[in-house]
């Protein structure tokens, strides 16, 4: 077995992986929603409707004014919605790469990633 997959970081690295995934497919599940209904033009008024653009707003929220909405049919299409949605898929794989940095790697498997990435 390969030492690197049995350090004392691995398990912590692999739940900490599996977290960030976990909320960013919750956040981007929720953007989707966002984009969906706004497309559609669905009444903002229906309690999901409402519900999904409340809950969503924290992470839409930043981007609203970025780009302007394309009018399709009697629905939206809400380029920041995208916008949002590809940020906070950068940010978690970001993260991730990050914790990949904190794995502990012993000598000989740091000369030979070098290399790797050197040629």
């Amino acid at each position: 077995m390969d030492s690197s997959y049995s350090s004392p970081t691995t398990k912590p690295l692999y739940r900490g992986t599996q977290v960030v995934w976990y909320i960013l497919g919750l956040i981007e599940v929720l953007l989707a929603f966002r984009f969906g209904l706004k497309l559609l033009a669905a009444n903002p008024s229906a309690g999901f409707s409402s519900f999904i653009y409340i809950v969503s707003y924290p992470f839409a929220g930043p981007f609203l004014n970025v780009f302007h909405a394309s009018k399709v049919e009697s629905g939206i299409f809400e380029w920041t919605t995208l916008l949002a949605m590809f940020v906070f898929f950068l940010t978690a794989w970001g993260i991730i790469r990050l914790f990949f940095m904190s794995k502990t790697v012993s000598t000989t498997e740091a000369a030979a990633k070098m290399d790797e990435e050197n040629n």
